[in-house]
């Protein structure tokens, strides 16, 4: 998934690329079959790791 380019005005933390890039995800995985990463918690690989032990 391409990146967001970073906004030129200040950065605060709605204008991160990291939050647009979470923001494009979550769209992305409520609508697609293929799933995208979005974090470690809400795609599960803690999740699953902790399941195995």
């Amino acid at each position: 998934m391409g990146k967001p380019k970073k906004r030129t005005s200040p950065r605060r933390t709605g204008t991160r690329r990291s939050h647009l890039v979470l923001k494009l995800a979550r769209k992305v995985n409520a609508k697609s079959p293929v799933k995208a990463f979005t974090t470690r918690k809400e795609s599960g690989k803690s999740i699953a790791k902790a399941a195995k032990q």
